[in-house]
């Protein structure tokens, strides 16, 4: 009977620590999961909180917070600038105070100007500056204070020794000559030779310009030859572009015999000339010219004498004269049909 009580209330038992372990497992278990859903509502808290502040950073980059702190920061300069002005300025009255007495102390300023060209430095003027000379304050300064005139070239940039020169004051050297390989006009002069029969050479006094053309054939160009009221001779200027005049047959192209007219005398010369309209178009044309040779006696174009060694354009109905003589020779274009 004992024996039966005792293994009941040990079953008792057991029953009763099993219960306990299950409910100690299960306070347990609950305790894990309340414990695990507040560290996830931290967590989810904390993301909210950072999203916030990020938000709230994003928010602050706007033009507005850039021009306010931009303000805050010119405030904060102009601020320190305006110290440091008030220090300098507070200095600069000590100092005065301080030169003046000393001054004082001294005998005035007369003594302080002649300590100061003993030992070499210049006199200061109120505003800061050394006083200088009228002439001076115009020259340009250099890095060591000294008034230089520079010397400005232009061209490519001197040698080493030029402008070692030129930092001197000094003139460099002046390059050698070139040669000249341009035409100085004696082979064209030896060339534009003509010999006669009993060997005599004659030179051409004229020699044709790179721009020498015939007239075009739609440009009829003549030359009317009248003493008084007669025609002598017609000419047509459009066989050729170079008409010399003179008393030389045996060069010249319009033979005139009057004794003042000299042996080449003149030349009626037929140019190509350009020029633009307002559009911007070159437009060319072949015009005739007329130019003395020196002659002695000179040359009259519609009654005034021309110039020696120069082109003055011809035009239509003008009239030529040669040295002295009456004949005229009027220039005429025939009218296109």
């Amino acid at each position: 009977m004992d024996d039966n009580n005792t293994e009941r209330d040990h079953l008792r038992s057991s029953r009763r620590d099993g219960q306990r372990a299950s409910d100690r497992d299960s306070t347990r278990r609950h305790r894990d999961d309340d414990r695990a859903d507040e560290r996830a509502n931290r967590s989810r808290h904390g993301d909210r909180d950072r999203d916030r502040e990020r938000g709230h950073r994003r928010r602050s980059r706007t033009p507005d917070s850039r021009d306010r702190r931009s303000r805050s920061r010119d405030k904060e300069r102009r601020d320190r600038d305006r110290d440091r002005d008030r220090d300098r300025d507070h200095r600069d009255r000590d100092q005065g105070g301080r030169r003046a007495r000393d001054e004082e102390r001294d005998g005035g300023p007369r003594r302080r100007d002649h300590d100061d060209k003993r030992d070499g430095r210049s006199r200061r003027s109120p505003d800061g500056w050394s006083s200088r000379p009228k002439e001076l304050e115009d020259a340009p300064r250099t890095d060591s204070g000294n008034a230089r005139s520079l010397i400005k070239r232009s061209g490519p940039l001197p040698s080493q020794d030029d402008s070692f020169a030129i930092s001197k004051g000094e003139e460099p050297e002046k390059p050698m000559e070139k040669p000249n390989f341009g035409t100085s006009g004696l082979l064209a002069a030896a060339s534009n030779s003509v010999t006669q029969a009993d060997g005599t050479t004659i030179t051409l006094k004229y020699h044709e310009p790179p721009d020498a053309r015939k007239p075009p054939p739609r440009d009829l160009w003549k030359l009317f030859v009248f003493k008084g009221q007669d025609i002598l001779d017609t000419i047509e200027l459009g066989t050729r572009s170079c008409w010399l005049v003179g008393r030389e047959h045996a060069v010249v192209d319009l033979p005139a015999e009057h004794p003042s007219i000299s042996k080449q005398h003149a030349v009626i010369q037929f140019r190509y000339t350009e020029k633009r309209n307002e559009f911007g178009d070159k437009l060319g044309r072949v015009k005739p010219y007329l130019i003395d040779l020196e002659s002695a006696n000179g040359t009259l174009l519609n009654g005034d004498k021309v110039p020696e060694s120069r082109y003055l354009e011809l035009r239509n109905k003008d009239m030529i004269q040669f040295g002295s003589s009456t004949r005229e020779y009027v220039l005429m274009l025939a009218p296109k049909e």
